[in-house]
């Protein structure tokens, strides 16, 4: 994938408000349990905040420039085959370019 390839994470706004301060984060229960952070790509996020999200408010979506995640990110087959970026490691929170609140529910 492109180096300026946009790449987004999904998040409570109590969880983002917990991390924004902090040096890296390690990811959500679910990307715990799994071994690495989730993200989407543009094309992918609907169908991650209909699939993981639905019902839910208060939630923020984070922007990352995937290659600043250097060889940790890696783009695996997931839902329907497409190539999923995958973090095997903590996420630098200096490499959240943006964080906008996602309206309403999903």
């Amino acid at each position: 994938m492109a180096e300026s390839t946009m790449i987004f994470k999904v998040c409570s706004k109590t969880v983002w408000e917990e991390i924004k301060q902090l040096p890296s984060w390690t990811g959500s229960p679910h990307d715990l349990r799994d071994g690495f952070i989730h993200f989407s790509t543009a094309s992918q996020l609907a169908g991650t905040l209909q699939k993981h999200y639905s019902g839910q408010t208060d939630l923020v979506l984070l922007t990352i420039a995937a290659g600043t995640l250097g060889d940790a990110l890696k783009w695996e087959p997931s839902r329907g085959g497409d190539l999923f970026p995958h973090l095997y490691g903590p996420l630098p929170i200096k490499a959240v370019i943006s964080a906008q609140d996602l309206t309403g529910t999903i």
